[in-house]
């Protein structure tokens, strides 16, 4: 059994050309997405999630467009690319996608103001980084890869682990995020993401797709889970393997970026993993 893998990459992985990308392959994405941010988000990625979620969102709906909306057996996203994932899969509708991760990032905004927070990535195993994320009051964010870690919490902490790892040896870098995103600094902005969410339809996905709460497909109803996953780990290690014993062999991520493929690359053997080259995505 070779089971061919859709990936959704989620933020971090913007493009220079993404924007170029989306405004050739799906014009009216570019103008709906326009719309529901109140001006273009392409400019201000780098401004903070109310920003660099829909534009990524967009991208990766545009990555998938390019590859002529396949159909695969199973669908995973990393954080943000839950959401597209669930769109590819048909679980959700573009519209209700876009709308979701505009109000997703715009309340992450909000939560990185009323809360200010950080992130650090360590290049360390899990239970190092557990304890160094235990003695200075920070959580696990994402586990991405075998000993490619992030912590998340509040700056005090971050500055405090940063210094410690770094004499202990490890390798860790500040992210470039303003808030402590999937973790309880987050909390307050789970029933208004919820809400929103209400009058969402959900229908059967076509196939398969995974949460990164769980590590195991969505339920019917995935809107708990989105939810969830803004205070939750990023259980992206587990998901990969997940997939990989539902039979996983051929992965595509669909982009912006390859940060995905790489991170299957440092975690599974037997796999064949492929991401779009930035050229072909400029040329398309």
């Amino acid at each position: 059994m070779s089971e061919f893998v859709l990936l959704f990459p989620g933020q971090g992985s913007q493009e220079p050309e993404m924007a170029e990308t989306v405004a050739k392959l799906r014009p009216d994405l570019a103008e709906r997405v326009t719309a529901a941010v109140g001006e273009d988000p392409f400019p201000r990625v780098a401004d903070g999630t109310r920003f660099a979620q829909p534009a990524i969102f967009c991208a990766a709906i545009a990555g998938f467009e390019r590859l002529g909306r396949p159909e695969a057996d199973l669908y995973a996203g990393h954080s943000l690319g839950e959401i597209t994932a669930l769109v590819a899969a048909g679980a959700l509708s573009e519209d209700d996608g876009l709308q979701i991760v505009v109000e997703r990032g715009r309340l992450m905004d909000r939560a990185a103001v009323e809360t200010p927070g950080g992130m650090l990535a360590v290049l360390a195993k899990r239970s190092e980084a557990e304890a160094l994320a235990e003695g200075n009051d920070l959580v696990v964010a994402n586990d991405n890869a075998p000993e490619q870690i992030v912590l998340s919490g509040p700056i005090a902490g971050i500055e405090a682990a940063e210094a410690e790892a770094s004499e202990g040896d490890l390798r860790a870098k500040r992210l470039p995020v303003a808030g402590a995103f999937h973790s309880p600094l987050l909390e307050h902005v789970v029933e208004p993401f919820l809400a929103a969410m209400g009058e969402v339809e959900v229908r059967r996905p076509r196939a398969p797709v995974y949460s990164c709460v769980t590590a195991a497909p969505f339920d019917d109803d995935p809107r708990d889970a989105l939810a969830k996953a803004l205070v939750s780990t990023v259980r992206w290690v587990e998901v990969l393997h997940a997939v990989h014993s539902a039979g996983g062999r051929r992965f595509v991520e669909t982009g912006p970026g390859k940060v995905l493929t790489g991170l299957v690359k440092r975690t599974l053997d037997d796999v064949e993993v492929t991401a779009p080259e930035p050229a072909e995505a400029a040329s398309a």
